[in-house]
This record gives C-alpha cells, sequence and structure tokens, in this order.
C-alpha cells in the first residue's frame, strides 16, 4: 500500500466519523419506530398498570412475600429482543407494592419513594422466569421490599431489586 492511498483511507475514515450527531441520532431513533403512532388503547389512563399486571401470574403470597410467574412477552421486550429495562422496573415495582400491602393496612397509602435494579443478565423474549418479593423491613413511616427475577428453567438470576416505600399518614377527620 503506497503513502497516497493510506492517505486517502485516512481521510474518507475521517469523513466518516464526521456525520452529524444530531442527524445520525434521529436516524437512530427512527429506525427504533420512534416516529410511529401510538394507538388509542395505549393512551388510556390505566394501561401501563394493565399491561404489567396482565403479565404476572400469582404464584404463592404470605405475609411479607409473593411469588409470581411470568413470560417475557414480545410486549415486554426491547429493540434487541430481551426483557426491556423499563419492563424489569414495572414488574419489580408492582411486586413491591404488593408484597408491602400483606404487611402494610389499605387505609395507609404508599408511595415508592426508591427503586435500585441491578441487571445482571439479558433475559431473551419468550423466557419463563419467576419473581420473589419478601420484606426485608416494616415499620410505622416505610417498608422496604427486596425482589429477584430469575429463569424459571435454570433457576440463573437475572435481575435484583431492592424498593422504599413510604407510608402516607392517614388523614385526621
Amino acid at each position: 500500500m503506497n503513502k497516497n492511498s493510506s492517505k486517502k483511507q485516512e481521510d474518507h475514515n475521517y469523513e466518516q466519523e464526521d456525520e452529524d450527531p444530531i442527524d445520525s441520532t434521529r436516524k437512530f431513533f427512527e429506525g427504533l419506530g420512534i416516529s410511529q403512532n401510538i394507538s388509542q388503547i395505549s393512551k388510556s389512563h390505566y394501561f401501563y398498570s394493565e399491561l404489567i399486571q396482565n403479565l404476572l401470574k400469582v404464584d404463592a403470597i404470605a405475609r411479607g412475600r409473593i411469588t409470581c410467574s411470568f413470560s417475557v412477552l414480545p410486549y415486554v421486550g426491547n429493540y434487541y429482543g430481551g426483557f426491556h429495562g423499563a419492563a424489569v422496573a414495572a414488574v419489580a415495582e408492582r411486586l413491591a407494592i404488593g408484597c408491602a400491602r400483606t404487611m402494610v393496612t389499605e387505609d395507609k397509602q404508599l408511595f415508592l419513594g426508591e427503586l435500585s435494579i441491578s441487571y445482571l443478565s439479558a433475559t431473551p423474549i419468550n423466557v419463563k422466569m419467576i419473581a420473589d418479593a419478601s420484606v426485608v423491613r416494616s415499620g410505622r413511616n416505610l417498608t422496604v421490599v427486596s425482589i429477584e427475577i430469575r429463569s424459571k428453567e435454570t433457576n440463573k438470576l437475572s435481575y435484583t431489586a431492592q424498593a422504599t416505600l413510604f407510608h402516607l399518614p392517614t388523614p385526621k377527620l
């Protein structure tokens, strides 16, 4: 390879790297389908809750503990064919609230104050999963719940989460 062709190759590589970052970002999101219209049903008030609720099947429930099973269906998948991170968070949130409700009376409102998730391993579409939630601590003002999500077939741990739910004081009327 002579000196001139090497220089031309470097110039060509530089031109490719010089593409407008805004334009390349826009193209990336368009490739994901960001500009497609959203169906009317997905704009309903409880769509998000129903989407995740319909995914989960309660296998066991006891004071301070819930076990659910589910399959990673395509509607909770990401562009790469795996369980979407936001869907993992939604499952963890739903389990944390349900588990806390086994310890906290219905007259106290709960709100999620913190949710930390460790994404240990990607999960492909159509894999069956088991999710275990257990109360770590429950007091007068807050409840802490630990969640583990693992493959039903291999028992491999894929996601762990910890949620802190705060109890709102009951109004005095």
